[in-house]
């Protein structure tokens, strides 16, 4: 009797409809089976958003190290990051460089 009373629903119609199940079949396949699955879809979305903020980060960078490369064109400039960043020195000219205690530590 219970069989009888599912069988005779509505709802149970339209899922048991051989066009429903293979519609479910295929959404089925195409959201998780297939190669171009929604799932993959996702991860290439996540994949491109991460390269699109790289890209943003090293424009970023393009820009700030042309910014230095202008300002290097002065000669004086030029000494200035020569003597910050390579230590370099004039002749005759001495340089003593000081490390405090915490920084060796």
């Amino acid at each position: 009797m219970k069989l009888k009373n599912i069988l005779s629903k509505k709802w149970f119609r339209i899922a048991s409809n051989k066009y429903v199940l293979v519609l479910l079949a295929f959404i089925f396949w195409m959201a998780f089976l297939d190669s171009n699955s929604w799932i993959i879809h996702h991860e290439l979305d996540l994949e491109v958003e991460d390269l699109e903020k790289n890209k943003q980060y090293y424009l970023n960078e393009i820009s700030h190290d042309k910014a230095i490369m202008t300002k290097l064109n002065d000669t004086l400039e030029l000494e200035k990051f020569a003597r910050q960043e390579y230590f370099m020195k004039r002749e005759n000219e001495e340089i003593f460089i000081i490390e405090y205690q915490e920084a060796q530590e």
